[in-house]
């Protein structure tokens, strides 16, 4: 697999990164630090606004909520004072499938890339090839054998020496 380097963490974010980030216009961003009031960015003598860290949680938050979930503003500002602990744990959860989600698809791009031309490229079509291959080859999974019957029981039991244990008897 290809080598990878780390996100770099900056200690703060111009606007312009920050809506870039998120792919928004830097005004609704401005909006979005008028409206809540979890948004104080850092702002210079000049009037720049930086964000910090947690900054862009606060706006990952608030974008899931208006912008993924479809929640209004007033909406949004209520979820996030009566439990943002939760609305902090659906954002994490959904970040980490994102990432699991861009994983599979470099994944899948690296094996196609490799010159496999039979790589499916949607889950539909996979089943699909799944179906027709097993469909081409009727295999049983798990073979189980058949019990032996007697059908004529002895007239007198045997004991447990004589008994075969492969045999069953119907009494």
């Amino acid at each position: 697999m290809p080598y990878k380097e780390r996100e770099t963490v900056k200690l703060q974010y111009s606007i312009g990164e920050v809506a870039k980030m998120f792919g928004v216009n830097t005004s609704l961003i401005r909006f979005w630090e008028k409206e809540f009031d979890i948004l104080k960015p850092f702002k210079n003598k000049k009037g720049d606004r930086f964000f910090s860290p947690k900054d862009i949680e606060n706006i990952r938050m608030i974008f899931h909520l208006v912008r993924e979930r479809g929640f209004t503003l007033e909406g949004a500002r209520k979820k996030l004072k009566e439990n943002s602990g939760d609305t902090i744990n659906q954002v994490e959860i959904v970040n980490s499938l994102k990432k699991i989600r861009s994983f599979l698809e470099d994944l899948r791009n690296d094996i196609s890339k490799e010159g496999d031309e039979d790589v499916p490229s949607t889950p539909v079509k996979a089943i699909e090839k799944i179906k027709e291959t097993i469909a081409e080859k009727p295999e049983p999974i798990i073979e189980t054998p058949k019990p032996q019957v007697k059908k004529d029981p002895p007239s007198e039991l045997p004991s447990g020496d004589e008994l075969n244990q492969n045999e069953l008897f119907l009494f």
